[in-house]
């Protein structure tokens, strides 16, 4: 029974790996710089996108960063047209959970102008109490996110739980003490979320809200 639920983005609500991992790779050929694996961008997918480049490209000058990061933002935006809906049964999870009272957040590493974009393109901002992105806190794995979510909506760290597909998301939730649930739709498997001392880890948003709403029967 948490009273709040926090969610990462990409991955976990949104079926945009694809098209995050096919925007960076158009970014890379056209600044002319080597082009990630797709298991390579795959394992940056919930960082700053600052601390996403740096890993990616060790080697690039400021200016070739500068350039990704704005070839990176068109690709996405305009260039790529690899749908990235929500995942089924996201916005049934989301009314539900709403239904029971809970807080609800994100913690995503999008900016906040791509979240702001999302939240439109989805109509789903209404559903969030609160979100934290990359450029507004430090990046993923930093506890620091979820720690100013706690602070803002006056929630103790046991009275929470993190929802994410990704390491980066288990470690977040762990340096910051809050229970964490690792779901399969997006980026890592069941072997490694296991490694973070979830909770739990799900295969579907529909397992998820079982989990969270176990129906009580009488």
């Amino acid at each position: 029974m948490y009273k709040l639920v926090i969610f990462d983005w990409d991955g976990t609500l949104m079926d945009s790996i694809a098209r995050i991992v096919s925007s960076m790779q158009a970014a890379a050929d056209h600044c002319q710089l080597t082009i990630p694996t797709v298991k390579g961008v795959k394992d940056i997918i919930g960082l700053s996108l600052p601390k996403a480049l740096d890993i990616l490209f060790p080697g690039a000058s400021q200016s070739q960063t500068t350039a990704l990061l704005e070839q990176y933002k068109f690709q996405y935006v305009e260039g790529d047209n690899t749908p990235a809906p929500l995942f089924e049964d996201a916005l049934s999870l989301l009314k539900a959970l709403k239904d029971n009272n809970r807080l609800l957040a994100v913690a995503t590493g999008k900016g906040r102008d791509g979240l702001q974009r999302v939240f439109s393109a989805t109509q789903t901002e209404h559903f969030f109490h609160a979100s934290r992105c990359a450029d507004e806190a430090l990046s993923k794995p930093d506890p620091q996110m979820l720690l100013s979510l706690l602070a803002e909506l006056s929630v103790e760290p046991e009275q929470a739980v993190m929802i994410g597909d990704t390491n980066h998301d288990m470690q977040m939730a762990q340096a910051a003490g809050i229970d964490r649930i690792g779901i399969t739709l997006g980026v890592h498997d069941r072997e490694i979320l296991n490694h973070y001392q979830p909770i739990a880890v799900v295969d579907s948003l529909i397992e998820l809200q079982q989990l969270l709403l176990p129906v009580v029967e009488h």
